[in-house]
């Protein structure tokens, strides 16, 4: 019977695949009988359907569930109890939005976004997401648009007042509620800063595989940790979204879910009106290695597919676009059965017992909380690969005509009191007429069932969530004799970045933080002088190493292992900015600190991945980021795209950053040092970035009592002693510096001018400091005014402040108005090109001789000297006659 079926519904078989499946549903039959017969007969019509329509079938599945209603596990819950809830939920969460807009009109928010995926986030909370009182638990990245679903669970748990959801988006006064999930706003609530799009995604891969890199090393047992990630189908146009996906796949991350809230728009209109973004991001998520689960239908349609015998309405599922979908989604019954269901006389028939208001019913599966619960489960058991859940939804679930499903639906931030009506009776909750207008909050009190029901869910699964612990481990920080050795002169010429590379090992071999050391490096650790870490700490490769390298001969040959301390990235600097924050966050994350030290080409730190070292800021994370091959003029021969003069303007741009262009070894061991107190001993949610370059000379003893100046951003390195007719005041910094001695050298052997140089380590921290006294002088008028302390470390001197790097003349420029001499910054504006160093520095000015010249400019400009005088070093100085190669040779 069960054969003969099966054989009239094939459409046109290949008889020996055919023969196949028919043996195999014959011994089905014999072993178990007729009810496991139905269930292998429904899985092979599925697949012969699917040969029907011609979907790939490596790739794509059809447009159906992927978890058939015979492997749907029991559902543990109370489902109309968390009905109920989840409803209470829903109103407070649409009732914040729509009560911040009407009180303070254009203040935002978003309404659409949680009306769609509420039941994606409740059956995580209630049966899935492990909470931290009971170890690790897990991590959770929120999609940033459904912020308001997370504080309305949290009021309803208690753990957020009313006054406080009435501060949604109003922050100034310190009781208000942040935007979007931002842990530098709220840290004691919000972990991961997500609503950047594409940032979430990605964050979570690396996350997940640092869970495995801290299990690995024995550092924390992560084992127990599942990473979530909630995003929406148009975030995946982010190439962030899904530009990692193979790393997952690769390193087997079964403890990662993505939940893809599929609702088939993005914030003008459809994702894909002429595709289908489900089996389109199916496709993507299957070839790049992934477990896929679709959750695309409720459980209303399960016995229209089971009595569609021929597959006629899985054709048209198939068939049918998103944008279709999307018309359906607001219009009646009538119109769903004709030009959805009339498609085909057959599916016409299907839903012949079926009323226009009942095909209104037949909902997608993202509402439909026993496929989802379903699908988690399923995701939380595989094993091997991470899983993606594809699930269907609709924007603006339950909020009525004019917002579900709208084009415009997700800049609703507002409804009429027709249309809160509506809602209040979608969520059938008892808040009178008369108080619609005012869109109140909903709370069935402490001890109402719903409530305890809540909290013995979490109390189940370890405690509420989100939340961000602030309390880590401890550090033993390394005694100072392990920065001595950079204090004296070190007559070897090497470069600032062997400098850095040389400290690095020596804290790598500390006792108490060596093993926290995460070293992070996008495929350049050869360039960077770093590849004896390769011997030294190993590479990192969650199955070790599986081959023998072709260096395995060499001294520093190329050692993965499982327990490898170095993350090797490949080429990716956004997959590099992951690991660093994970690690520079696993101190709030794990309890256990790390600390990254991210080594780059400077030229692609900030400029490339910029929004995401803002979010690392935002995460309240801790780490070195280190610009290698800084400068515009310092990788000679790489050009344009590679030479940075740029980079610390960006970076001062992130107000936790704290940024440094060190010219010499100790600068860099002092600017460790002090990072490795504020950041991991006085607990300051703070993060580094220097800068070194790859220019080689003698590097000098260390001057006594400099500590604080090259902190504070300034200090005096090397004043001219002899007297001399004119005065003058030298800044140099990194690279640059050696420029600016020779410029010494010259003004007082041929021009008559002691000029004192200067060491300025971070003109961002003088700014800062300048621009908090003037504050504090504005908001205490009366009081004995605050001096910065540029201006105060230049008060005894005279002559004009020449201030050259290699960065552009606005980093220097930014601290002018503190300084009273005359002043005048030197610096690298413009692109990058290609040439020797010394025909570059000539070419920007930043040279010894471009910036005597400059002194005497500004000399002559205050009357000083007269113009003729300078006229003459010009010729002097910069004729074509004194090439820079003449210079260099001489």
């Amino acid at each position: 019977m069960y054969l003969d079926e099966f054989k009239r519904q094939l459409p046109d078989p290949d008889p020996q695949e055919t023969g196949e499946w028919i043996d195999a549903l014959e011994q089905v039959v014999n072993d178990d009988g007729k009810e496991r017969a139905q269930f292998v007969l429904r899985k092979l019509l599925k697949k012969s359907r699917m040969m029907q329509v011609g979907l790939p079938e490596l790739v794509q599945t059809p447009y159906i569930n992927t978890i058939s209603p015979e492997q749907e596990p029991p559902f543990p819950g109370d489902e109309e109890m968390e009905l109920r809830i989840r409803r209470i939920v829903r109103w407070n969460a649409v009732a914040m939005v729509v009560r911040a807009n009407h009180h303070y009109p254009g203040i935002g928010g978003h309404l659409a976004t949680y009306a769609s995926s509420a039941s994606l986030y409740e059956v995580g909370f209630n049966h899935f997401f492990q909470g931290k009182d009971g170890g690790n638990g897990d991590q959770i990245f929120y999609q940033g648009h459904a912020a308001p679903g997370v504080y309305s669970r949290a009021f309803l748990e208690g753990r957020m007042t009313e006054d406080q959801l009435e501060h949604f988006r109003r922050e100034s006064l310190g009781k208000g509620l942040s935007s979007y999930p931002h842990p530098r706003l709220m840290p004691d609530f919000w972990e991961f800063p997500t609503v950047s799009m594409g940032l979430g995604p990605i964050n979570a891969i690396y996350q997940a595989r640092f869970n495995r890199y801290l299990h690995n090393r024995g550092i924390k047992d992560t084992s127990n940790s599942r990473v979530w990630a909630f995003l929406g189908d148009g975030e995946t146009d982010e190439p962030e979204s899904l530009g990692a996906l193979h790393l997952a796949s690769r390193e087997g991350l079964d403890n990662l879910t993505f939940v893809i809230n599929c609702n088939l728009q993005r914030l003008d209109g459809p994702v894909r009106g002429n595709g289908k973004i489900i089996q389109e991001l199916e496709a993507v998520f299957r070839g790049s290695g992934w477990n896929v689960i679709k959750v695309v239908w409720s459980r209303r349609w399960d016995p229209l597919l089971a009595r569609d015998n021929d597959g006629a309405l899985v054709h048209i599922m198939n068939t049918t676009l998103d944008g279709e979908f999307q018309k359906y989604s607001v219009e009646s019954g009538a119109y769903i059965r004709k030009h959805f269901f009339g498609k085909d006389p057959r599916t016409l028939d299907l839903v012949s017992h079926i009323s226009d208001h009942d095909l209104t019913r037949l909902r997608r599966g993202g509402h439909d909380y026993l496929k989802l619960y379903a699908a988690y489960k399923a995701a939380t058991e595989h094993k091997g690969q991470p899983t993606v859940i594809l699930v269907k939804t609709v924007k603006g679930w339950t909020l009525g005509d004019g917002a579900m499903a709208r084009n415009a639906s997700h800049q609703m931030k507002k409804l009429t009191a027709k249309e809160l009506g509506y809602f209040r009776d979608q969520m059938a909750l008892p808040i009178p007429d008369s108080e619609l207008g005012d869109a109140p909050y909903y709370h069935p009190g402490p001890n109402a069932p719903e409530v305890q029901y809540l909290k013995e869910r979490r109390n189940a699964l370890n405690g509420t969530l989100p939340k961000r612990r602030t309390v880590s481990k401890p550090l033993a920080l390394p005694a100072g004799t392990t920065y001595d050795e950079f204090a004296e002169a070190n007559t070897q010429e090497v470069s600032t970045t062997m400098a850095f590379v040389r400290l690095l090992r020596k804290l790598l071999d500390d006792k108490e933080i060596g093993d926290r050391i995460v070293p992070i490096i996008p495929d350049e650790a050869r360039t960077f002088g770093m590849d004896f870490l390769f011997k030294k700490v190993g590479i990192y490769a969650a199955n070790g190493q599986l081959y023998d390298p072709v260096d395995s001969n060499l001294l520093f040959s190329y050692r993965e292992a499982k327990d490898g301390q170095l993350l090797e990235e490949g080429i990716t600097e956004a997959g590099a900015m992951g690991s660093f924050t994970a690690a520079g966050t696993a101190y709030a994350t794990h309890d256990e600190p790390t600390i990254p030290f991210y080594i780059f080409y400077s030229m692609f730190g900030f400029q490339r991945t910029g929004d995401q070292i803002w979010a690392f800021g935002d995460a309240r994370g801790k780490g070195f980021l280190v610009g290698a091959t800084s400068g515009r003029t310092t990788l000679n021969g790489e050009g344009l795209q590679h030479e940075d003069g740029h980079s610390h303007i960006l970076a001062s741009t992130v107000p936790c950053c704290v940024q440094y262009d060190p010219a010499f070894h100790f600068e860099i061991a002092t600017i460790v040092r002090d990072g490795l107190k504020r950041m991991y001993e006085d607990k300051e949610d703070v993060f580094y970035y220097l800068t070194v370059h790859n220019e080689n000379y003698a590097m000098p003893a260390m001057p006594k009592g400099v500590e604080d100046g090259i902190l504070r951003g300034l200090y005096l390195f090397k004043p001219f002693l002899e007297p001399k007719t004119h005065t003058a005041q030298l800044f140099g910094s990194g690279a640059i510096m050696q420029q600016v001695l020779r410029a010494q050298q010259i003004l007082a052997e041929q021009y008559d001018v002691a000029a004192d140089v200067w060491s300025a380590t971070s003109y961002r921290a003088l700014r800062d400091d300048a621009l908090e006294c003037e504050r504090w002088n504005i908001d205490n008028p009366g009081a004995a005014r605050r001096v910065p302390y540029i201006t105060r470390a230049l008060e005894t001197t005279s002559g004009p402040v020449i201030a050259a790097s290699d960065f552009m003349k606005s980093w220097a420029d930014s601290i002018s108005r503190w300084v009273n001499q005359p002043f005048l910054a030197l610096g690298t504006d413009g692109f990058g090109m290609s040439d020797t160093r010394e025909r570059l520095r000539r070419h920007f000015r930043v040279d010894a001789e471009s910036i005597v010249y400059a002194t005497l400019y500004k000399l002559a400009e205050s009357g000083r000297i007269d113009f003729e005088t300078v006229a003459r070093a010009k010729a002097e100085l910069l004729s074509a006659e004194r090439a820079p190669e003449t210079v260099a040779a001489s």
